[in-house]
């Protein structure tokens, strides 16, 4: 049986999303993606050209035969912006699905997660399926679900930090706890080994932009991210063993030679 990951009852093979922000030209972008086995894509609706069809836009490199747009609200600081933001993306046939930022603070890029519950309840209400960039706190996870959130997405550092998995026991509260949507980790990733360790940690998939474009060799990175959340989410499922603080012999020793 296929280890999918379901979001709102649609499957998809890669448990790596990626961006399409901060790449060097759309053409390095495309191979990236390429390489990475993604089969979902985020894209800023603010940041792309929706209305005049005589310059080239980003959404022109994407092939929509091959990955699912999923449109985001980054750079919305309140809930009615996001909400408006995310209902121009789906007027100009972007998606109703919908990866849901609003942020509280501009140098930490931090969400504002009051304003963040209000936006999802709001926006789960006129059909949309929401995905929210929250922070590693349960109990606002607890309230995105109750609003109808179809995946929760806390971030493994600040956005575009590089600094990988800060709060790796939050992770796992966050793992043991939340059973009834895909929890994705976003942001914060820097490297392969942050992607394995966040799927190693239970998460259901990962999100990531910056880590990939960033790159001083894209594709080659691409490449090092679908192997790490492939092999982390093949670790958590195996199931590690635990720490101990002695040695542990590898070989039995009943039967040795003596």
């Amino acid at each position: 049986m296929l280890d999918q990951l379901v979001i709102a009852g649609r499957a998809f093979r890669s448990r790596l999303i990626v961006g399409t922000g901060k790449y060097r030209s759309h053409g390095e972008m495309v191979r990236a993606h390429q390489a990475s086995g993604a089969e979902m894509v985020t894209v800023a609706v603010r940041r792309v050209n929706l209305t005049d069809k005589s310059k080239e836009s980003l959404l022109d490199s994407i092939d929509r035969s091959q990955f699912f747009l999923l449109p985001n609200t980054a750079g919305c600081y309140t809930a009615e912006e996001a909400v408006r933001t995310a209902r121009l993306g789906r007027e100009v046939g972007l998606s109703e699905w919908v990866k849901l930022e609003v942020i509280g603070d501009q140098q930490t890029l931090f969400p504002d997660t009051a304003e963040l519950i209000v936006a999802t309840q709001i926006l789960v209400k006129e059909g949309f399926v929401v995905l929210p960039y929250t922070n590693d706190d349960l109990v606002v996870a607890r309230k995105l679900i109750d609003a109808g959130a179809a995946a929760v997405m806390p971030l493994g550092a600040p956005i575009g930090s590089g600094m990988g998995i800060q709060n790796a026991a939050n992770l796992r509260i966050l793992r043991e706890r939340i059973t009834e949507v895909p929890l994705i980790v976003d942001a914060g990733v820097g490297t392969a080994s942050d992607a394995a360790v966040a799927m190693e940690l239970g998460a259901d998939g990962v999100l990531m932009n910056t880590a990939i474009a960033e790159a001083a060799d894209t594709v080659l990175m691409a490449e090092a991210m679908r192997d790490a959340v492939a092999a982390g989410r093949k670790a958590f499922l195996a199931g590690r063993i635990p720490k101990k603080l002695y040695a542990s012999a590898s070989s039995p020793l009943s039967g040795v030679v003596r």
